[in-house]
């Protein structure tokens, strides 16, 4: 099978398993990346290797035309972390599917990653499904793969489980049994929508217990959380805490060791062990 790749390398082992399973590519469409949190490096360098082209610029019926043109309708157009929504695909390719990091229908939206965390869910997914055009993660869900969240999740081995769910789902259900699951495909019905985070959602609320704000520490993981001490605000990227009686106000710094600081919690404290006083994305940037 013939596939066009629209995404980045967040989900880009699907691009890589296709290829192992067979499949050939023809077009790659990424999107600008800020070498920080979006990556397109791998992706790139597979469409590089196979001598495909590629595209920055957002995917419209125009570029479905041309590869229909090249091709015939005897190709898939597979989606995994594209931000745009993707019209006009059916009756100029065979197939349109997109890969999701959530175990739908619940989890709609641009990464859900960090509210799986935070909101202790126990076990997690991935899902591919038809390629709506009407709204985003809403398609006929062609197959999914649920696993066990655990009790000391983080962002990043999470997003690792995600990573390598979504390789399983193409090798097997996909590259394999694309028709049959095409023709099996089933509805998704109600379901729930988590837009993007924002620094509220990241911003650690020392009133919590040690326990929710550890919680959400390790939901954003390298992405950074935010502690309000006092009149200063310093970017999280780990930290550590234990229960225990105090009389302490939330948020305040009651010990400081090196660049280790230990802040008053509800019912305990946490210990700031790796902060900055400016976001990943700043500091990177004025590195440049």
């Amino acid at each position: 099978m013939k596939f066009a790749f629209a995404g980045i390398d967040f989900l880009g082992g699907v691009f890589e398993t296709l290829v192992e399973a067979g499949w050939t590519p023809v077009k790659l469409f990424t999107r600008p990346c800020d070498g920080l949190y979006d990556h397109n490096d791998v992706v790139v360098a597979q469409a590089r290797r196979h001598r495909v082209p590629m595209q920055l610029s957002r995917l419209k019926a125009a570029d479905l035309d041309a590869l229909a043109q090249s091709h015939g309708g005897d190709w898939a157009l597979v989606v995994a972390g594209y931000p745009w929504l993707i019209r006009d695909w059916r009756g100029r390719a065979a197939y349109g599917l997109n890969f999701h990091p959530s175990p739908l229908p619940m989890g709609r939206g641009p990464y859900p990653l960090f509210k799986a965390i935070t909101d202790a869910h126990d076990t997690w997914g991935v899902t591919a499904h038809v390629l709506a055009e009407e709204g985003f993660d809403t398609g006929d869900i062609l197959a999914q793969e649920n696993f066990a969240v655990a009790p000391g999740e983080t962002h990043e081995t999470l997003l690792a489980k995600c990573q390598m769910a979504a390789r399983r789902i193409a090798f097997g259900a996909i590259a394999r049994d694309l028709p049959a699951r095409w023709k099996a495909a089933t509805p998704q019905g109600e379901g729930s929508y988590w837009p993007r985070v924002s620094d509220a959602d990241r911003t650690l609320d020392f009133r919590a217990g040690v326990e929710a704000i550890l919680r959400r520490v390790r939901a954003f993981g390298t992405i950074e959380t935010i502690a309000r001490l006092g009149d200063s605000r310093v970017y999280v990227a780990a930290a550590e805490g234990w229960r225990e009686a105090h009389r302490h106000s939330p948020g305040t710094v009651v010990h400081r060791y090196r660049r280790h600081m230990v802040v008053a919690a509800r019912d305990g404290y946490i210990q700031i062990t790796r902060w900055s006083p400016m976001a990943l994305t700043e500091a990177e940037h004025l590195g440049r």
